[in-house]
């Protein structure tokens, strides 16, 4: 095999052992989470409970749901939609039956006639329905025979206030009547209130398992598992900085796990190192998407000089809560080691409001009340693009970065 040959190989093995564009779908290659899974499968094998699984966005959730099949054991049905803002309560049914076939014997007449079996959609059970109902819904699920498990991915983007409200009595009435199938849906905090707000008794039947970001450990194993399945290993140091780099969303480190081994292969070695990770953020820099660019200018552009990068990396660096939120005092120290001397909070607490606004986005979003603010990225994966972008214009030094771990 020829040298060019081989390292196109080596390169489309890299493709496959990390995947920064599209959600996780082999379970060997889905790291971490293990408690996460059991949850959802503990609450699918009790009949009468359905689940709802949010986070913030980039987390993994669509990850996780596309391995149940794999994770769940062998006679139960996954069937796995998506919604979309134009989505109503009759189209994400019309999706869900859609998936879902019924199978129809036919006998053979005369002779050399056999017995076929055709497979139906159940979406044109529901096609002569003017409307359908929660009730509706339950009559079929009721008439098939397999333990289904039905996964809506995306709820947060329905922006119908009826199909929410139809989607809660839903869940209540599958309840009710102790089905064998299982709703899953995912989204993010907010649409878990919607949804209990909307009936407040689907509390008790609906399973709420938060997905918040990897931990260290979990983005670790990302790693450890791709360059294993590439038969590459990474110093010490260049994981740690991948994993800081990363803040807890996995979509970064599959970015740059597949840059930095792209940049090892290129020289034709085995083991992963700094320079390599260096070279994978200025990759990455280059092919960011084009919203994350976009979103960040606009959150930083001034004609004048300003501090609005350095205080939206400080937001970026600094410490949160389980819900991503940080309060003002939290961005002093980033802020402080960024400039090379003390920041205080009334130094940048006009730039956080502005954050907030309209003009510049919004990048940020403001929760609670007066004197005690936090905040929170509306779009997370703004956030490490945010601290890449620092260490790839000089903003912040590796060094001050390590300081800040």
């Amino acid at each position: 095999m020829s040298v060019d040959i081989e390292k196109r190989r080596r390169f489309a093995s890299a493709s496959r052992a990390f995947s920064p564009g599209a959600p996780i779908n082999q379970y060997n290659l889905f790291a971490g989470r293990i408690e996460l899974v059991n949850d959802v499968v503990r609450a699918i094998n009790q009949r009468g409970q359905h689940v709802i699984l949010y986070g913030e966005r980039g987390v993994g959730k669509t990850s996780l749901a596309n391995i149940m099949k794999e994770i769940l054991e062998h006679g139960i049905t996954v069937v796995k939609v998506n919604c979309d803002t134009e989505d109503n309560f009759r189209s994400i049914w019309h999706k869900v039956f859609r998936e879902i076939v019924i199978k129809k014997e036919s006998k053979g007449l005369g002779f050399n006639k056999s017995d076929t079996i055709e497979q139906i959609p159940l979406d044109g059970f529901i096609n002569g329905l003017d409307e359908i109902h929660p009730e509706d819904i339950r009559y079929f699920l009721e008439r098939i025979s397999n333990v289904l498990v039905i996964i809506i991915d995306e709820v947060d983007r329905i922006d119908d206030l009826q199909t929410t409200t139809l989607m809660a009595d839903t869940i209540k009435t599958l309840s009710d009547h102790s089905l064998s199938s299982t709703l899953v849906l995912i989204g993010v905090a907010d649409s878990v209130n919607e949804l209990i707000q909307k009936h407040m008794s689907t509390e008790r039947t609906l399973v709420q398992v938060r997905m918040p970001r990897m931990s260290v450990e979990e983005l670790g194993e990302i790693l450890d598992k791709g360059y294993e399945h590439l038969k590459m290993k990474i110093t010490t140091p260049a994981k740690n900085r991948i994993i800081q780099l990363s803040q807890g969303l996995p979509h970064y480190t599959h970015l740059l796990g597949l840059h930095s081994a792209e940049s090892c292969i290129n020289d034709d070695r085995d083991t992963i190192n700094e320079t390599d990770v260096d070279n994978a953020i200025r990759e990455a820099i280059n092919k960011a998407q084009q919203t994350i660019i976009s979103t960040y200018n606009t959150a930083i552009s001034s004609p004048r000089k300003t501090l609005f990068s350095q205080v939206l990396l400080s937001c970026a660096l600094a410490k949160k809560d389980a819900l991503g939120a940080f309060m003002a005092s939290d961005v002093r120290n980033p802020m402080s080691l960024i400039m090379h001397r003390k920041y205080d909070i009334p130094a940048f607490a006009r730039h956080l409001n502005d954050f907030c606004d309209e003009k510049r986005g919004p990048v940020l979003q403001k929760l609670g009340t007066s004197r005690r603010f936090r905040y929170r990225f509306i779009n997370p994966m703004l956030e490490p693009y945010t601290i890449i972008h620092g260490l790839a214009t000089g903003i912040i030094s590796a060094e001050a970065l390590e300081k800040l771990a």
